[in-house]
């Protein structure tokens, strides 16, 4: 007896019960203060040019309270966001 996905009533299944579901994505959100944003242009500025960098997935810039708040696949690399963050003429003080 063969076996067939399509059913008498002439519809077709193919799902199966043993599917192999994709692993979780990793998220790390991390909190930098930075100091010298004013205005809106700083907020587009610095979403660029981090929302940039490898593995960086979301930014979040608030000109109220100073932070920038970097979501990525991967734990980032400090070094290279103070670099960039300097680089468009802010200073990154630390993380929060």
């Amino acid at each position: 007896m063969s076996s067939s996905c399509c059913s008498t009533d002439g519809s077709c299944s193919t799902a199966t019960t043993d599917r192999a579901t994709a692993p979780e994505s990793v998220t790390v959100t991390t909190t930098y203060a930075v100091s010298g944003m004013t205005c809106g242009h700083c907020k587009a500025t610095l979403t660029k040019v981090i929302g940039e960098l490898d593995g960086v997935t979301g930014v979040d810039v608030d000109l109220d309270t100073g932070r920038v708040t970097v979501v990525g696949t991967a734990e980032p690399d400090d070094t290279l966001i103070a670099e960039v963050v300097d680089d468009a003429g802010y200073e990154l003080t630390g993380r929060v």
